[in-house]
């Protein structure tokens, strides 16, 4: 608004007034120059020349230019045209040839009357400072805003960070609110919640440990009763139950300490894959591995994780093919198997602690419905996801995807 009001009040007018003044001077001068004799013409163009830094010169013979070289959005072209317009019948100028130069030529006689004029006496210098005066605290004000804003930005970036380091299970002891005072009551508001949340993970493991270890006493008083029975059909029978019970407590036990205290570590998970992939050998497994980058994992819940697939994998199917590649942002781990798969109803059921089907899938099956749980939460607290397809090999696919 500002550029607009100085434009149109004070520049353009400035401009009108200025042009008006030296179009008279060029009036005056070329009435007195044709209405002389030579010697006066000559004394006139040394005064213009001297007084008003006119340069003159007369070009006998010559034609005015037929090309034009005015700019019709130029406000200079404009007011010089409308002032010249009304005092000349023929006449031609140009004001961009020359930088500080405007060339005007007036028909006089066989040829043209050529003039000099010093630009600044139709452009008001004022333009400049006031383009000064616009342009460099505009400039101070836009470094000002970008400090200012980036010094409100940065608690919301370091909450952001934060909140992401909390969804997967790393260290946030170097978070602590600052900037504004919303902010920052986000900030304490995210602190408070995830002091709860720890406690809240705690108290359940604390408490399924403390199940399971207190069961453990009873069950093994059993089994030392159990190999005092002289009915071995009996004691074998009620032994396996016994043993079952074991692997139930075995499960619930890992659910509960699974993610405690490990630190994250910059690995490959080609690596990890491999390195698991060795351990079963004599099994039906292929891999196909993609290049992929380094990324921050957990290791050993990682290797508890895809152990959990592809045992469960097994248990189902003969045949097993694992894959990695890169897709945008995350890495993509499949896992197909050739067994009987589940219906599709299922894929999220299956995914929640302690749930069996009892269906082809489940069906004299070891485990308590833990395994497919505890993986998702370990892929969960990693900032990833699990998801269930139907596999090319005709049973299951999971698809495991994590951040980089």
């Amino acid at each position: 608004i500002i550029t607009i009001v100085f434009f149109d009040s004070l520049w353009i007018k400035a401009n009108k007034g200025m042009t008006r003044s030296l179009v008279g001077e060029i009036q005056t001068m070329f009435d007195v120059y044709k209405n002389g004799n030579e010697d006066n013409q000559q004394m006139i163009i040394n005064l213009y020349n001297k007084n008003f830094d006119f340069v003159i010169a007369y070009k006998e013979n010559e034609l005015l230019p037929k090309q034009k070289a005015e700019r019709w959005f130029s406000p200079i072209d404009r007011s010089l045209r409308r002032e010249l317009k009304p005092v000349f019948d023929s006449y031609w100028f140009d004001t961009t040839s020359y930088k500080e130069l405007v060339d005007l030529r007036i028909k006089y006689n066989d040829g043209f009357l050529q003039i000099f004029l010093p630009k600044h006496k139709i452009a008001p210098s004022s333009a400049r400072i006031f383009a000064l005066w616009i342009t460099l605290p505009g400039l101070l004000l836009i470094l000002i805003a970008m400090v200012f804003l980036k010094n409100q930005t940065r608690p919301i970036v370091n909450l952001a960070k934060a909140a992401e380091k909390f969804g997967k299970g790393e260290s946030t002891k170097g978070f602590a609110p600052s900037g504004a005072q919303e902010i920052r009551q986000a900030g304490y508001e995210f602190d408070r919640m995830r002091k709860r949340i720890t406690i809240h993970l705690n108290q359940r493991s604390e408490m399924l440990s403390g199940i399971s270890h207190d069961l453990r006493t009873p069950l093994t008083r059993l089994k030392l009763q159990l190999a005092m029975l002289t009915q071995q059909d009996l004691a074998k029978k009620m032994g396996d139950d016994i043993e079952e019970m074991e692997r139930m407590l075995n499960e619930y036990l890992e659910f509960a300490q699974y993610q405690k205290s490990e630190k994250t570590k910059l690995m490959n998970l080609n690596y990890v894959i491999k390195d698991i992939v060795k351990k079963y050998e004599g099994k039906q497994i292929n891999i196909f591995l993609e290049e992929n980058p380094e990324m921050d994992i957990r290791p050993n819940s990682i290797k508890r994780c895809l152990i959990n697939l592809i045992d469960n994998a097994l248990v189902y199917g003969q045949k097993i093919e694992i894959f990695t590649k890169k897709m945008m942002n995350n890495m993509i781990i499949l896992i197909d198997d050739d067994g009987p798969g589940i219906p599709e109803s299922e894929y999220q059921n299956v995914l929640k602690p302690f749930y069996r089907i009892d269906k082809s899938r489940g069906q004299n099956k070891l485990g308590v419905g833990l395994g497919l749980s505890i993986a998702n939460d370990i892929i969960r607290s990693h900032g990833g996801n699990i998801s269930l397809e139907k596999s090319p090999l005709n049973g299951l696919r999971v698809k495991v995807s994590l951040p980089f």
